[in-house]
């Protein structure tokens, strides 16, 4: 059996449907004969379906159902004048299908400015039913706030344990990069270590290298030296004496090489003055050789005085 107040609700519902469904119908009648136009026989009243009974939380009082069932039938008389009304309103029409779209969409606008300017009005001013219907309201409201609440509780605890996880995994990545860090470090000092040994090891080799290429070429070149710049002996003194060329052997003459590894040894170790004297160890021959090739030089102001010519 249906509750009272529920029924009440449902007609009440029907009476603001039924109502807005008039107003339409007369402005349709309105804009038509406006326009001067019949009207249509072929739109009919749709009922709208009832809304579902609401269970009651709490019991009304027998006067509180005898009101509600007073207006109830109050409203269901002011419903069917109302259809009487939207019946009465409704002539015949040979209207074409645009021009009822037409009429149709200006009604449905009519009736949207109807309802904007519409304010909600109490069905019913008895306190007990009120009371009823906000207890009913309130638990309605109450059951969605709890199963809210659920849904966010059980978001709440896998947002939990999705934080847990994500800080597991932060620490075992600041572990990783920590020892990485660490690693690196390590690597670093490592190979700079073995870096500067190898750069050591690089240089004394290459050092020990020229080192040995030096004294190969030393070699070469006083054997060299020795072979095609001999020093003077007896016999050629002897052909030279022959030829009645006065010569004077010194037995302290140095050779070729001697006097090239004195050059270049002043060169190197005093190139602010690399200049040597010439005395009588110096074979003359060899020195005017030395002079006239370029490989030697006076000195501009002392002609006993020569140095190596700068080839670099």
């Amino acid at each position: 059996m249906i509750s009272p107040f529920a029924f009440f609700i449902a007609a009440s519902c029907l009476l603001v449907e039924i109502s807005a469904l008039h107003s339409i119908s007369l402005n349709e009648v309105t804009l038509q004969q406006d326009n001067g136009q019949p009207l249509d026989t072929e739109s009919e009243v749709q009922d709208t379906p009832a809304p579902p009974a609401i269970p009651f939380y709490t019991e009304c009082s027998e006067a509180a159902q005898a009101q509600l069932f007073n207006e109830c039938e109050e409203q269901f008389a002011q419903l069917e004048m109302l259809q009487n009304e939207i019946i009465l309103a409704e002539p015949d029409s040979d209207e074409n299908p645009q021009e009822q779209s037409v009429n149709r969409l200006t009604a449905v606008a009519a009736e949207l400015k109807q309802w904007q300017t519409r304010r909600p009005e109490l069905l019913s001013t008895n306190p007990e039913v009120l009371l009823v219907v906000g207890a009913e309201e309130l638990q309605k409201l109450n059951s969605q706030l709890e199963l809210v609440l659920s849904c966010s509780q059980a978001k709440r605890d896998i947002l939990r344990e999705t934080l847990k996880s994500e800080q597991k995994w932060l620490e075992e990545k600041k572990e990783v990069l920590r020892a990485g860090t660490e690693h690196v470090v390590k690597q670093r000092l490592e190979n700079e270590r073995l870096s500067e040994h190898s750069v050591l090891q690089d240089t004394k080799k290459k050092i020990q290298k020229m080192k040995d290429y030096q004294n190969r070429l030393m070699e070469t070149l006083a054997d060299v030296l020795a072979e095609h710049f001999p020093l003077p002996t007896q016999e050629t003194n002897a052909d030279k004496k022959e030829k009645n060329i006065p010569q004077e052997l010194n037995e302290n003459l140095i050779s070729l090489n001697e006097v090239l590894e004195l050059l270049m040894n002043t060169t190197l170790e005093t190139p602010h003055d690399p200049y040597i004297s010439i005395d009588e160890t110096f074979w003359p021959p060899y020195t005017e050789m030395l002079l006239r090739h370029g490989i030697a030089q006076r000195h501009p102001e002392d002609c006993f005085k020569i140095r190596l010519e700068t080839f670099y």
